[in-house]
């Protein structure tokens, strides 16, 4: 197994997650405990709000433009590529349906891919786009490529599988894409803040992320980049004040979009989720994404070595390198998923059923012991 990087942040991080003693957490991959100071920025947010109201809110916009700021920062792009939106779902519908499709077009995704990356292309049928659903077997990038022809406009992936834990070759396929122009669509929810994630060097059209998974942050604000040369290309069907170029010029009857990727914000923007997601930020880039990658595959491969010295336990998440990220899933060979789950939660190891068996997802500052409890609980 990889050593444990970065032991010095231990202190750092048993102060950032006083997680209750006896609660195993392996749900990242769901939803992530807040760091304390995302925690406490929420506090102070809230008891601001309860004093003075708005009164502050000049500040508030230049928390606004931090967050885009160290979001660019996250994925290697401008402030003015990074939209703020609700959640993955609805940066995909942005996507989708302003995308400028013809009848007889078509999107190629994964078998394996969570709903939310599945029905949106599906919604398109109507308008003649076909979708192409394609098994990812040991070469995910070269059958992906394979199902694409003439007609193949965009390729949408995750960069981690949120069942399987399968990872995908984000640079390889993306510089296929772009050789072959098509559009290359990351929904990265399963791996941003986890992972590298450089859309200039993985030749990235879209990509999108909620915050609440290995973020760190709160349900209800997502991580939306668009390439520049795709921004006015993608037709708006959502439209309100905020969406402007001269948003806060409320007299002004003239308008059009915002130059930048504000215009996919149509209305006013979630203030309490934006000072959360600054504070996790914060704590992501402070520690280094290469650092975080390091430990969280460090956990994995303890996880491998862990289910493997198991016979009752079988592992389902592939265990080649570049193959994997933060989740692991396995199952059991003599119970179902249902009822390992049950019995694990009896345990207080907090994860979930997915995939047909067991998934678990530790975060880089989830320790090492926690792994081996829940191992023990699940091969019981």
């Amino acid at each position: 197994m990889t050593a444990d990087p970065r032991p010095d942040l231990d202190p750092l991080l048993a102060a950032e997650f006083p997680l209750e003693p006896g609660l195993v957490y392996l749900n990242h991959a769901a939803v992530a405990p807040w760091p304390r100071r995302t925690a406490d920025a929420v506090r102070a947010f809230a008891e601001e709000n309860a004093r003075r109201g708005a009164a502050q809110y000049a500040a508030w916009l230049e928390v606004e433009r931090r967050v885009r700021a160290r979001c660019a920062a996250l994925v290697n792009a401008a402030p003015e590529d990074i939209a703020l939106l609700k959640n993955t779902s609805e940066a995909l519908s942005v996507v989708a349906h302003g995308f400028p499709w013809q009848s007889g077009d078509n999107v190629v995704i994964p078998d394996e891919e969570f709903p939310s990356n599945r029905i949106v292309w599906e919604s398109l049928r109507p308008r003649g786009v076909d979708v192409r659903e394609v098994a990812l077997g040991d070469h995910p990038e070269q059958a992906l490529l394979a199902a694409a022809d003439g007609r193949t406009r965009l390729i949408s992936v995750s960069s981690v599988q949120y069942a399987s834990g399968r990872r995908t070759d984000l640079a390889a396929l993306g510089a296929a894409c772009r050789r072959r122009g098509i559009a290359f669509c990351v929904d990265a929810i399963q791996g941003l803040g986890a992972l590298p994630h450089d859309v200039d060097a993985m030749h990235i059209d879209f990509l999108m992320a909620d915050a609440h998974k290995w973020l760190l942050g709160p349900e209800g604000i997502a991580v939306f980049y668009c390439r520049p040369e795709w921004r006015e290309r993608l037709a708006l069907y959502q439209y309100g004040w905020h969406m402007v170029e001269r948003a806060g010029d409320y007299d002004r009857k003239d308008w059009e979009p915002a130059k930048s990727a504000r215009r996919f914000e149509c209305g006013s923007p979630n203030m309490l989720g934006i000072h959360a997601l600054d504070a996790s930020l914060s704590l992501l880039l402070e520690v280094g994404i290469e650092h975080i990658e390091r430990r969280i595959l460090a956990r994995a491969e303890r996880l491998f070595e862990l289910v493997r010295a198991r016979p009752e336990l079988e592992l389902i998440t592939p265990s080649a390198p570049g193959r994997y990220g933060g989740i692991v899933t396995f199952r059991h060979r003599r119970r179902t998923a249902a009822e390992l789950h049950a019995r694990l939660r009896e345990r207080n190891v907090i994860c979930a059923a997915r995939g047909g068996g067991v998934r678990f997802s530790p975060h880089f500052y989830t320790p090492l012991a926690c792994l081996e409890q829940a191992v023990a609980c699940a091969a019981e």
